[in-house]
């Protein structure tokens, strides 16, 4: 398979739709194993940080390989959540000059989304901050909403419990009674 395009990665993407997006699908997660899992190692190795200069659409290309893909094709491990760093440098670059703006609103969110995945308040406030300027669309749940649940978690455990197994880390007695009670799953 050819290497895909920056283009080919949003369409992909897009194409995929919102329930494949939030969504486990482990179909879903084998074309996207297969279609991108070399693309976002090379994201991951810098490879293609001359997206940056293909305006939104390489932007958010790059935002999907290191943020969206991870979460597919390793589900349940520590990689999944390997290039969230790299993939908040990118998004901030690109909010700053204005690349989400100039993105289909079905799309902005994925501008957004490495900031409501980080373990840091102050990004978790800077992602309530961004989808609270995301249209709302009729019959569907508020965005806003999804950031807010997210800032709520790291404001009571500093850390998102359902990360701790895939990372390591030891869960604490309150994370775990979350966890056991039906605790946001990630």
């Amino acid at each position: 398979m050819t290497e895909p395009t920056a283009q080919d990665v949003v369409n992909f993407w897009r194409d995929a739709g919102y329930v494949r997006w939030f969504e486990r699908d482990d179909g879903f997660d084998a074309r996207c194993r297969a279609g991108f899992l070399e693309a976002h190692f090379r994201a991951a190795c810098r490879a293609h940080d001359d997206w940056m200069q293909q305006g939104e659409v390489g932007a958010l290309a790059l935002l999907i390989l290191l943020d969206q893909i991870p979460r597919n094709v390793f589900r349940g491990s520590a990689h999944a959540y390997a290039t969230d760093p790299l993939a908040r440098a990118f998004a901030t670059q690109a909010i700053a000059r204005g690349d989400d703006q100039r993105t289909d609103p079905a799309l902005r969110a994925f501008f957004y989304l490495p900031f409501e995945h980080s373990e840091s308040l102050d990004d978790q406030r800077r992602s309530v901050e961004l989808y609270r300027t995301l249209p709302v669309s009729a019959g569907a749940p508020d965005p806003a909403q999804w950031a807010l649940q997210h800032l709520q978690i790291i404001e009571r455990f500093g850390r998102f419990p359902h990360r701790n197994q895939a990372l390591g880390r030891q869960s604490t007695v309150e994370e775990q009674a979350y966890l056991d009670n039906g605790g946001f799953k990630g």
